[in-house]
């Protein structure tokens, strides 16, 4: 019989994961930091350089990472239950197992990455760069690392994936790695729901 110490022992690989996103946490509030002092020096190109964001459009392409989180989270919830595959029907969704949930939550992942660089395009095209203001560096550094946290989050996706179709039986090991990628892809949403807030909404 394992000890009572092992048994109720917390995951090393998930305390590891908790302990870096609190590293990541710091970076992210750097660039907040950044955001804030330039906006304080530069107020008055703040007001006219916000003008040219698309808000309808960034509220649907942030919903679109929101439902992601959701579908992740069920993806965990079947991990939990050492489900790897869907039981019944594709269009059965209570059937479904972490691989399903996962390449769903991949698409929404890669469809809010499109819309990014969607908006960047539009935003290059009205003449804001990421050096033709204050704003404008402050705009894509800030949107810019969120983004490459999320294409992360999307290869560590990938990585489940694989390593859940290699596995000749889905365990503890592969449901800890599930698990372990849902936190930093809420963790990568959350960031992005502040950054919504200062940057779109707050103008």
């Amino acid at each position: 019989m394992p000890s009572p110490i092992h048994a109720t022992r917390p995951n090393q690989v998930a305390v590891g994961t908790i302990v870096w996103l609190s590293s990541e946490l710091m970076f992210f509030a750097g660039l907040f930091a950044m955001y804030f002092t330039l906006r304080s020096q530069a107020p008055e190109i703040w007001a006219v350089d916000t003008q040219l964001l698309n808000l309808p459009f960034a509220a649907a392409n942030t919903t679109i990472l929101v439902l992601s989180s959701v579908t992740a989270q069920a993806g965990v919830f079947a991990a939990e239950r050492y489900q790897a595959r869907r039981t019944g029907s594709i269009f059965a969704m209570k059937s479904w197992g972490m691989n399903e949930w996962f390449v769903l939550t991949y698409i929404l992942g890669s469809v809010f990455i499109g819309g990014q660089v969607y908006e960047y395009a539009e935003l290059v095209h009205e003449g804001l760069t990421i050096s033709s203001s204050p704003y404008g560096s402050a705009f894509y550094l800030t949107t810019g690392f969120h983004g490459l946290h999320v294409i992360g989050g999307l290869v560590a996706m990938l990585f489940v994936l694989g390593r859940s179709f290699a596995a000749k039986k889905f365990g503890t090991l592969e449901a800890t790695t599930t698990i372990v990628v849902s936190y930093y892809w809420h963790f990568v949403d959350v960031v992005w729901i502040a950054l919504f807030a200062v940057i779109y909404l707050v103008q």
